[in-house]
């Protein structure tokens, strides 16, 4: 299984959206709170080029924020991202 990061903000709805969905999933992920460590926030925008939460990563694969994670769920494609090796 990809290591899976996600960068977020504890006050952000769209995040909680994403972690609900890699929960239900029954996958590790390690949470990058920004809020907590702006220095990552700045490691964030210069890997992604994005500044909003939540951005994130499985393996390599920058999915990107919510709607995306979403959008892979309803294609059928998150399970075999979160699969792979």
């Amino acid at each position: 299984m990809p290591k899976i990061e996600i960068y977020s903000s504890q006050w952000c709805p769209f995040c909680v959206r994403a972690k609900m969905l890699l929960d239900s999933k029954q996958v590790e992920y390690t949470e990058i709170d920004v809020d907590q460590q702006p220095q990552q926030r700045a490691l964030m925008t210069e890997r992604t080029q994005r500044t909003s939460v939540p951005q994130i990563f499985v393996g390599s694969t920058h999915v990107g924020g919510c709607d995306e994670l979403y959008a892979l769920e309803r294609q059928g494609q998150l399970d075999a991202l979160l699969r792979a090796e």
